[in-house]
């Protein structure tokens, strides 16, 4: 103990051998006055055992040196001896403090993804049955026809949801789609085809044809009269108004004796009007005749390839596993089997039918979890069923008119394979029940497809399959995407009122499909009308704009250290408003994957860097790069997630189709603005010499010349020209807007643009437009 001889040692060893605290204390107080605090005071291992027989400072007040040296203990041990643990307490040396305790901030609560789940009609916390895993299984096409913008709806969508759960929540995602291949539809077309184009082969002459197309309408005629449904009776009053304008040509032909190539071009044009009309008249007379099987493969191959050209056209994800109904009939045989054995089947006439009431009446099992209020629709239930499954005898063949067929007996024409039951083919919804029990087992996480699959499709794949495992959980998440609307219209292919997705892939872009698609809620309705791309491609511009104008920033030349500027107010307040749009973009993707609201949030957030460039640019100064560069690779990042840029592209949209972004722009860039600063520099000797012509040329250099190559410059008043690579079809279109509106506003008229940040601007008569780089008309 520093401060006191060591012949003390011994007396304050024995000053803590005294039982009394009142006594001990008085001897300590007599020890302590011979102590000295001057010299500097190093605290000892005895000092501490002292320390730690006390509860607290003696009360009485006579005892001054007892008081003064636990005071001076306490602040070198950092608490009182009550609050310290009991062991572990080593001397410290020099005068030096313990740390204080520290105490953890008290935060805030996380945001908890919730999706809309069409089992219970709310927004559930999505909480996957097994750690970070997700377990997926979405209802794939029926391949039979071309794939329509139907199809995309739901599967951008699906790709937009699980690239979100996989790349921004981190979740390990599983995922599954089937491919029908073997159902009604695809049957009675693929047998259809084969007819027609037998008959075809059959080179009839113009009185066959217009004989063999008057016998089609009859049949034809009495459907037409019988059909209710306005919509559908719309479409086949159209369809019969074109065969009969495609007749009346060929049979005035007839009448005036014509022959030749003329008359053949009629035949062909009326062959093609009526093409449906007389595969519904042949397949009524032969369709029984159709036996070979491969007819029935054929077609679902073919259009099966079309899908996934389509699906990669516009960047949705392959799924990590296929199915296809052809290649799981065993298991779909042995799945339908149990359902029987566990007593929720029957078999009727070569037939098995589900037993709905057995079902519904078993405690532990609900028939209709999803749409209860459908349950006893019959047009639901015979639309489900298919066309070549609703009949008379099939209706007698059932204990209930709910129940649905799990096995259906091939008639004559019908494509088959043994079972148990006789030959016979798999129903509709036992063909996902069985795939997807087969590969997710008894219960999975996630299961998705299109809102008009909820009944009765999705209500009884979801029946018979918790009568096959016995349980009540086959899915946790029900997720259904809404119906996609044509300019309003109901979208349907058996109306024919489709849109292809090769044809709307020749007006938009994959990425302007998609991100009219992130506009929208994935759950609602979704109406595919100009007006919607119109949008899309507004909002393509001002990311693409911001994109540009952030890639021009950073290729001008500054040292490392350089780099780093100091912040203005300026700068603090924008990344104040960066983070705040982060956590509401977070926000809204925990609240249902909320893409519409995503997108607003960071439309602002590109406004409100518009704007801090615009008051930079205002003030000559050039504005921070290191600050927009983060939040253009955020924005970056987030359309990447969103399946809206490709992985090739390290900032911004790509140009020139994907893998070749990143070597144009760096191939090309450095010649570029090579050729803008000597362009910059002959515009400059011009204007010093008053040579208008060199102006002129300058400028059509700009406006005509480039634009044509996909470059566009930018000439702004004492800065540098500002060069950008741009697709080159967006510039053309641009080059043509400008035109509309200069020709406008030279006529007097008032013309509507959008500027940079996406608002709506306005100018009467003699506008001047030169500074309207990309103008856009409303």
């Amino acid at each position: 103990m520093a401060g006191s001889t060591t012949e003390h040692a011994p007396d304050y060893t024995a000053i803590l051998g005294i039982s009394d605290e009142a006594a001990r204390l008085r001897a300590l107080d007599a020890y302590l006055s011979t102590r000295s605090y001057l010299q500097g005071f190093a605290l000892s291992q005895v000092d501490v055992d002292a320390f730690r027989q006390l509860s607290g400072p003696p009360a009485d007040p006579q005892l001054f040196h007892v008081a003064r040296w636990f005071r001076h203990v306490t602040a070198i041990l950092g608490s009182p001896p009550a609050a310290r643990p009991p062991c572990g307490l080593q001397a410290t040396g020099g005068g030096r403090r313990a740390q204080p305790t520290w105490s953890p901030p008290a935060g805030s609560e996380p945001c908890q993804l919730r999706l809309y789940n069409s089992l219970t009609r709310r927004k559930d916390v999505f909480v996957p049955q097994d750690g970070r895993r997700v377990t997926w299984y979405c209802c794939g096409p029926t391949v039979y026809d071309a794939s329509h913008m139907g199809h995309a709806r739901s599967y951008i969508s699906f790709d937009i949801l699980r690239r979100v759960l996989r790349d921004y929540f981190k979740f390990d995602v599983f995922y599954c789609m089937n491919i029908t291949d073997i159902d009604d539809k695809i049957i009675k077309r693929a047998r259809q085809n084969f007819l027609l184009e037998r008959y075809r082969e059959t080179q009839p002459q113009a009185a066959q044809l217009l004989e063999d197309v008057r016998a089609a309408l009859q049949p034809f005629s009495a459907k037409l009269q019988e059909t209710v449904d306005p919509d559908k009776k719309q479409m086949l009053e159209r369809l019969q108004h074109a065969v009969a304008q495609a007749a009346e040509p060929l049979e005035g032909a007839l009448r005036a004796g014509q022959a030749g190539q003329e008359l053949d071009g009629r035949v062909q044009a009326l062959l093609e009007e009526a093409k449906d009309v007389l595969s519904d008249w042949l397949d009524s007379m032969h369709g029984s005749e159709v036996t070979d099987n491969s007819i029935f493969s054929e077609l679902p191959k073919f259009w099966e390839a079309e899908f996934h050209k389509d699906m990669e056209a516009l960047n949705v994800l392959p799924p990590d596993v296929l199915t296809r109904v052809s290649e799981y009939v065993p298991e779909i045989v042995d799945f339908v089997q149990k359902i029987v054995d566990n007593g929720y089947g029957y078999a009727s006439n070569g037939s098995v039918y589900f037993d709905t009431v057995k079902f519904a009446n078993t405690e532990g099992h609900s028939y209709g979890k999803l749409v209860p209020e459908a349950v006893g629709d019959q047009k639901a239930l015979h639309e489900g069923e298919g066309d070549l499954s609703v009949s008379a005898e099939r209706l007698s063949e059932k204990r209930s008119p709910n129940d649905f067929a799990l096995w259906k007996a091939s008639k004559p024409g019908e494509p088959s394979w043994p079972c148990p039951w006789g030959k016979g083919r798999p129903g509709w919804h036992i063909e996902c029940s069985a795939m997807a029990g087969t590969l997710l087992g008894a219960s999975m996480d996630i299961h998705g497809g299109g809102f008009d699959l909820r009944f009765p499709h999705h209500d009884n794949e979801l029946a018979q399959s918790e009568a096959y495992f016995e349980n009540d959980c086959w899915v946790r998440y029900f997720l259904h995407t809404g119906h996609l609307t044509i300019a309003g219209c109901k979208m349907s292919k058996s109306l024919k009122n489709f849109i292809t997705i090769k044809d709307a892939l020749k007006k938009h872009s994959a990425r302007q499909l998609r991100l009219a698609f992130l506009m929208h809620s994935w759950k609602d309705t979704l109406d595919y009308s100009a007006n919607t791309m119109e949008s899309a491609l507004q909002y393509e511009r001002l990311l693409n704009e911001f994109f540009l104008n952030v890639k021009d920033l950073l290729r001008a030349p500054v040292e490392v250290a350089a780099q780093f500027e100091k912040w203005e107010d300026e700068e603090t307040e924008l990344n104040k408003s960066f983070y705040k749009k982060k956590a509401a973009v977070h926000q809204a993707l925990c609240d249902n994957i909320d893409t519409r609201t995503v997108l607003e949030e960071m439309r602002a957030l590109v406004g409100q860097c518009n704007l801090y460039m615009a008051a930079r640019k205002a003030a000559r100064r050039r504005p921070h790069r290191v600050l927009l560069e983060s939040i253009a690779h955020y924005l970056t990042h987030m359309l990447k997630i969103f399946g809206a840029i490709e992985e090739e592209s390290s900032l911004g949209f790509p140009i020139g189709g994907a893998g070749t972004s990143l070597n144009l722009e760096s191939t090309v860039m450095p010649y570029l603005q090579v050729l803008s600063e000597f362009r910059e520099g002959v515009r400059r000797i011009a204007r010093e010499h008053r040579v208008p012509e060199v102006l002129q040329l300058s400028d059509a250099l700009r406006d005509n010349v480039l634009p044509e190559l996909g470059v566009r410059l930018e000439d702004h008043e004492g800065l540098p020209t500002v060069v950008k690579l741009v697709d080159r079809d967006a510039l053309l279109r641009e080059r043509e807007d400008k035109k509309r509106v200069s020709e406008a506003a030279g006529a007097g008229l008032a013309v509507c643009w959008r500027d940079d940040h996406g608002r709506v601007c306005t100018a009467h008569g003699g506008v001047s437009v030169s500074s309207l780089t990309k103008p856009q008309c409303l």
